[in-house]
């Protein structure tokens, strides 16, 4: 998978938790995570790289935090329209 892409997870409407998918290569799997600020986990694959960011808590999750944390692992930022399922409901 070559681009990121943003999945949200919902329970009576409200977003509950969300992963959003970094560029890896197919059958890339995670081996560690850390924990980076609160709500925020970034999984990494064998290699080291980042493979993925879960957010624990989507209701607290901002454009500009979350391109705080792109920006820490060297990927592209967002935009509004990239994290609007995170307020879709």
């Amino acid at each position: 998978m070559s681009e990121t892409y943003l999945e949200v997870c919902y329970r009576h409407g409200r977003p509950i938790a969300a992963y959003y998918y970094l560029p890896r290569r197919p059958g890339q799997k995670s081996c560690r995570a850390r924990s980076l600020a609160d709500g925020i986990v970034v999984d990494y694959n064998r290699a080291g790289q980042p493979i993925g960011i879960e957010i624990v808590a989507p209701a607290s999750m901002t454009v500009a935090r979350m391109n705080r944390v792109l920006r820490m692992l060297g990927q592209s930022p967002v935009t509004r329209r990239d994290l609007a399922p995170l307020r879709a409901a």
